[in-house]
C-alpha cells in the first residue's frame, strides 16, 4: 500500500511513519509548511511548524530511508484555521483550532492531494484507533487515556477515515519514546508541543476587551469589588458587540443541554435519538447524554448530569463506548439553573 506519512518533526509522527515502513508499506514523508512567513520561526520554539520541526522531520525521514517533501499549505491554513479562529474569538466563542486543522488541512487538503497522487492512506502520529466494524471503519479512543486524541479527530467523515492510518492508537506514550530511541530517531526525547487551551480564573471588575475572556474563566481581570457572597465569579457569557462580559457563580455555569451546528459523522447518520457519551474538551471526561438531529439539521444534546463551563465554539464529540460517532460545533447551551448574573462592561 502506498502511504503518505505526515511528519510534524515530533516523536509521535516519526514512530508512526517507522511502523508504516516496518509493516512493508511504500512510504513517502511530507512536512506541512503552514506559515506565510517561515523565516519568522525560530529554532528552539515549542509548537507546530517551527524551523526546528522541519529539520527534525527531514532527519527522521533520512533515518527511515524514505523520500521527503515539504508541502506549502500556508494559504489553506491561514484561511481555514487562523482566520476561522480569529473570527470565532471575535464573536465571543471559544474555538479549538486543532479540530479545524484536522478537518480542513490534514484530512481534507492533504488527504485529497495524496489521493490525487495515487496514495492509499495518510499516516499520522495521532493517538486514536481505527476499527473495522459492521458499518465500515470506526474511530475509537486510544489505549493511552492521557494521550487520547479522538476528540480532535471527531470531525472526520467516513470517507476520510477510509484514508487515515493511526499506528499509535494501541501504544502508551512512554513506549513510543522507547521505540523511537531503539530506531535511532533523534526526536525520542523531544518535548511534546502545546495546544492552545482555555483560560480560567476570577472575572469580577472592568476589562479592556472581550477577546481576553472565555466561558468558565476565573482569573485574569482587575477586581473592582468582591462578590457579595464572598465566592469567586466565573464568566458565563461574552457579548463582543456591546463589550459586555456576564459573570456569576460556579453553579451558574452548569449546563443541562446544548445545540451544535455543522454536525459531522464518523459513521452512519443516526435516524433517531441515540444514547451516548458526549465530550466537550480535548482531555475532559465524557458525560452520559441523549442526542438527536432536529428538523433544521442541528445536533441537540440532552445531558443526563449537568456539566460546567461549556462555551459556544467548542466541539461536542459523541461516543458509543470508545467509538467516536461524530461531532458538532456548540452554538448554544441550555443552563441547568436560572442564573442571577452580574455584568462587567
Amino acid at each position: 500500500m502506498r502511504v503518505l506519512a505526515a511528519l510534524s518533526g515530533g516523536v509521535d509522527s516519526a514512530v508512526a511513519a517507522s511502523r508504516a515502513v516496518a509493516a512493508g508499506h511504500d512510504v513517502t514523508a511530507v512536512h506541512l509548511a503552514l506559515s506565510r512567513h517561515p523565516q519568522s520561526y525560530r529554532t528552539g520554539a515549542r509548537g507546530c511548524c517551527t524551523l526546528e520541526d522541519a529539520r527534525d522531520a527531514r532527519r527522521a525521514a533520512d533515518v527511515l530511508g524514505i523520500p521527503f517533501y515539504v508541502w506549502d499549505l500556508a494559504a489553506e491554513f491561514a484561511e481555514d484555521v487562523v482566520d476561522d479562529f480569529v473570527a470565532e474569538y471575535a464573536a465571543g466563542r471559544t474555538p479549538n483550532p486543532c479540530l479545524r486543522c484536522n478537518e480542513k488541512v490534514k484530512f481534507s487538503a492533504v488527504l485529497d492531494r495524496a489521493r490525487a497522487l495515487g496514495f492509499d492512506a495518510v499516516c499520522t502520529g495521532h493517538y486514536a484507533r481505527i476499527v473495522d466494524g459492521p458499518d465500515g471503519r470506526e474511530l475509537h479512543r486510544a489505549v493511552d487515556p492521557g494521550k487520547d486524541q479522538s476528540y480532535v479527530l471527531g470531525v472526520l467523515t467516513v470517507e476520510q477515515l477510509a484514508g487515515a492510518m493511526f499506528p499509535l492508537g494501541d501504544t502508551l506514550k512512554t513506549d513510543v519514546r522507547h521505540e523511537a530511541a531503539a530506531r535511532g530517531l533523534a526526536v525520542a526525547e523531544k518535548p511534546d508541543s502545546h495546544d492552545i487551551v482555555d483560560a480560567e480564573g476570577t472575572v469580577v471588575g472592568s476589562h479592556e476587551g472581550t477577546y481576553g475572556f472565555t466561558v468558565g474563566q476565573r482569573k485574569g481581570m482587575r477586581i473592582d469589588r468582591p462578590a457579595a457572597d464572598g465566592k469567586p465569579r466565573y464568566v458565563l457569557d461574552i457579548s463582543p458587540v456591546d463589550r459586555r462580559v456576564t459573570v456569576g457563580s460556579r453553579e451558574d455555569l452548569a449546563v443541562a443541554g446544548l445545540e451544535g451546528v455543522r454536525p459531522r459523522w464518523c459513521g452512519p447518520v443516526p435516524e433517531a435519538a441515540v444514547d451516548c457519551l458526549v465530550q466537550v474538551r480535548a482531555h475532559g471526561d465524557a458525560t452520559a447524554a441523549t442526542a438527536w438531529l432536529d428538523g433544521d439539521g442541528l445536533l441537540v444534546v440532552d445531558l443526563v448530569e449537568p456539566i460546567l463551563g461549556v462555551a459556544p465554539g467548542q466541539a461536542a464529540v459523541l461516543y458509543d463506548g470508545t467509538r467516536v460517532l461524530g461531532s458538532a460545533t456548540i452554538d448554544r447551551t441550555v443552563p441547568a439553573v436560572v442564573a442571577t448574573p452580574s455584568t462587567v462592561s
